[in-house]
């Protein structure tokens, strides 16, 4: 029965259906990842996994060139896009949601149309389901003693062991139309992670290896293969963005960040690319707030990921994105805008805060617990596209050093009920410090002058994973405009034998390990033996609390030497090394179990006595002497730090902010080996051929280039002319080519008729340009 033009037609609309679907919440495509296939080298190993793989475009292209003669023919392709995305990837993730979606409204839409015959119940004999259905049967036939007829009937058709989870629809790519993406792929030979593996309570888990436990070779392939094929990162979600951004305001939001210099008088955006965003505004181009806010947001966030953290560039990006959350926020700081804490809300971060043990009358940073005082508690709170609920881990502003932001997990989410922040949002953290930036020496009671002091203390032979950092108990509150971006921390148990299930963690998030406490009063490492204890109490033994995808065998992360050492790893910051403490060796387990009831306090669950605070501050007063005494001594080895700026917080401490290092030259000169290697180098003009391809500044016509590749996020497509007013302007033209005609037939001694005068069109005015200056004649691109 071939296919006639009312089935042509109805079987077109059914494919509208499919591609104009969208999803609830996120208002986005569902079809988006099945237009196009898979790419072929990029994913080997799904066509060998996929007998028969179909794309919707290359429905319509068959369905357009009449190659269908029986409609059921379409039905059946159209079937195979969203059985093949269910048979390759993992129950339950994003494309397999929105694979079964579509699979639904393709049934219902076709059922809907009597032109078309009813849709077969069953999966086509070519699906990978059936295929490999039957060759398991094979298998298990040839491997085993020829069953009786009876047992060959009874035997169900088991469905094949390989699932891998892919990238979910949620994927993001700005790759054109056309190109082929990695859509339905994801990683091969890979075991399914189990539903439940949350084993976070008293009972220790299982460990998998030491620090003394060497990386080998195969481990990197291992990581990237699992992380190639995890669900990527949506994007900014449609919450938490400004509001009342009048266009004059964004205008000044933008110039005010491209003018900004910090107290050395050094213009911070020069990593940032603004010109266009500038131009934008000022050409009204934003329609709402909402988008602009997401659009300087996500330049902020490619910003992030170019550069490394710890890095001059990188921590002047923060300290860009810091002042413009300022300047969006509800209480804008007012020209000139200077900040000695790098606009973050606290005046002190780690190492330089308050100690817990600090003398009376001091006004204080941090707290034992967290403090429901002034505040209504809230389940999430929302900020620049994020949504930031208990238990998550966030890079939050660090007012002494904003290359290495502070690292928190929230343990509550709060509308302040203070009067100068009524209503306003926030959240409560525990901090977790990093290795070289562990405990600052309190000195108010001392007056140092000359002196280099250390801020890290740790034995010479103290090892540090990757990316490690330490669980403490300063609790901290922070607004909303403290929030740099989501991040994730794995305790070590669960980081040597995966990586966290979405939404905890995507490709591309910054990852950190966590497996000791760090006691800053006494200077100590301790192992975190009872993990229950370092996470809110609201997600303590829930199951859904990062669930991780399992590598195929335990990876255990590199081991790095102090940062303070000699060596690649070495880092310029204050910090030195000290021996071990005997607290350390002999008393480790008193101390975990006195970190343990801080934490369990600060969730509410226990209680501990705070110590006598002039016993502290004595025993502060000798650990500075010591110090004092074991920098200048020749015997006991301490890293040289950088000079100390010293200056006086708002707190009444002496803060010691490092002198920025020298940093490494990225730029094209030194990379192409100095001015000396240019001497004899020519400059050339691009061909025009290749410079149409690129984008142009709206105010000099210069092409646009980029030092960093695009984020992984879809761009609005710009404003066309609907086809209604082209058949407008089309219209327009004809009348005034009809009206040219009558004037040259009239009469000599008639007035010419009197016409209105139409502008031409932009393409007229382009092909113009192009006769004018000899460029009609280039070749056009052939797609």
């Amino acid at each position: 029965m071939p296919v006639n033009a009312a089935q042509k037609n109805a079987i077109e609309e059914v494919i509208r259906a499919l591609t104009s679907a969208t999803s609830r919440r996120a208002k986005r495509r569902l079809a988006d990842m099945f237009l196009d296939l898979v790419d072929r080298d990029s994913w080997p190993e799904y066509y060998e996994v996929i007998p028969q793989p179909r794309c919707i475009n290359g429905v319509k292209a068959s369905l357009a060139q009449n190659k269908y003669k029986d409609p059921l023919d379409a039905f059946q392709d159209l079937q195979l896009v969203f059985l093949n995305a269910l048979y390759y990837n993992e129950p339950g993730s994003q494309i397999s949601k929105d694979a079964s979606t579509l699979k639904g409204i393709l049934e219902n839409e076709w059922k809907q149309r009597p032109v078309l015959p009813p849709p077969p119940t069953s999966a086509p004999s070519s699906s990978a389901q059936k295929v490999h259905a039957k060759k398991d049967q094979q298998e298990r036939a040839a491997a085993s003693p020829a069953p009786t007829a009876h047992a060959q009937t009874a035997a169900p058709a088991q469905k094949a062991s390989f699932k891998a989870p892919a990238p979910s629809a949620m994927n993001v790519d700005p790759t054109p139309q056309g190109s082929s993406q990695p859509t339905e792929a994801s990683v091969a030979d890979r075991p399914a992670s189990p539903e439940v593996d949350v084993d976070i309570g008293g009972t220790p888990e299982p460990e998998v290896g030491g620090r003394d436990s060497a990386r080998d070779g195969e481990s990197d392939e291992i990581v990237r293969q699992l992380e190639k094929g995890l669900p990527r990162w949506e994007g900014f979600a449609d919450v938490g963005w400004a509001e009342d951004l009048g266009p004059d305001r964004m205008v000044n939001i933008v110039a005010a960040i491209a003018k900004y210099r910090d107290e050395s008088g050094n213009r911070l955006a020069h990593p940032l690319s603004l010109r266009l965003v500038e131009s934008r505004a000022q050409m009204r181009y934003y329609k709402t707030s909402q988008a602009f806010d997401k659009e300087m947001s996500q330049l902020f966030l490619k910003a992030r990921r170019w550069y490394e953290i710890g890095t001059e560039p990188y921590g002047n990006v923060l300290v860009l994105q810091r002042l413009y959350q300022a300047l969006t926020s509800p209480n804008p700081p007012q020209p000139p805008y200077a900040s000695a804490t790098k606009f973050a809300a606290l005046p002190a971060g780690p190492g330089t805060a308050k100690p817990l043990h600090a003398s009376e009358g001091d006004t204080g940073v941090t707290t034992y617990r967290v403090s429901l005082k002034d505040r209504q508690l809230i389940d999430e709170v929302n900020f620049k596209g994020w949504t930031v609920r208990v238990a998550d881990w966030l890079h939050l502003s660090n007012p002494d050093d904003p290359s290495r932001p502070i690292v928190g997990q929230v343990f509550k989410c709060f509308l302040s009920q203070e009067t100068q922040r009524k209503g306003q949002p926030g959240v409560s953290v525990c901090w977790y410090y990093r290795p070289e930036q562990v405990c600052a020496v309190a000195v108010a009671p001392i007056v140092l002058q000359n002196l280099t002091l250390p801020q890290t203390f740790h034995p010479a032979s103290r090892q540090f994973w990757e990316k490690e950092i330490f669980k403490t108990s300063h609790f901290a509150d922070h607004p909303v405009e403290d929030i740099i971006e989501k991040v994730a921390c794995q305790f070590t148990a669960r980081h040597l034998r995966g990586r966290p299930r979405a939404p905890f963690w995507y490709p591309g998030w910054p990852l950190y390990v966590c497996d000791s406490r760090y006691n800053d009063r006494d200077r100590v490492f301790v192992k975190i033996k009872n993990w229950n204890s370092c996470i809110p109490e609201e997600v303590r033994k829930k199951e859904e609390f990062m669930p991780i995808y399992p590598f195929e065998r335990p990876v255990v992360p590199r081991s790095l030497p102090s940062p303070f050492l000699g060596g690649a790893h070495k880092i310029k910051a204050p910090g030195g090394i000290i021996d071990a403490p005997e607290k350390e060796k002999n008393e480790g387990e008193k101390v975990e179990n006195a970190a343990g009831a801080a934490a369990g306090a600060a969730a509410g669950t226990a209680t501990r006595k705070r110590p006598q605070r002039k016993a502290a501050a004595k025993a502060d007063a000798d650990r500075a002497a010591a110090i004092a005494a074991a920098s200048s001594s020749k015997t006991t080895p301490v890293a040289a730090p950088l000079p100390l700026q010293a200056s006086t917080s708002s707190y009444g401490h002496v803060q010691y902010a490092p002198q920025a290092p020298p940093q490494e030259d990225r730029s094209i000169l030194a990379a192409a080996g100095g001015a000396a290697a240019l001497n004899n180098a020519t400059v050339e003009e691009l061909p025009p051929e290749t410079a149409r391809l690129f984008d142009r500044d709206p105010e000099t016509n210069e092409v646009l280039w980029f030092a960093a590749p695009p984020v992984d996020i879809v761009h609005t497509p710009p404003p066309q002319h609907s086809l209604k007013y082209l058949a407008y302007l089309a219209k327009k033209r004809k009348q005034t080519q009809r009206q040219d005609v009558m004037d040259v037939d009239s009469s000599a001694g008639a007035p010419p008729s009197k016409r209105r005068k139409v502008l031409p069109t932009v393409t007229e005015q382009l092909e113009a340009l192009l006769r004018e200056h000899g460029l009609d004649k280039v070749p056009q691109d052939v797609s």
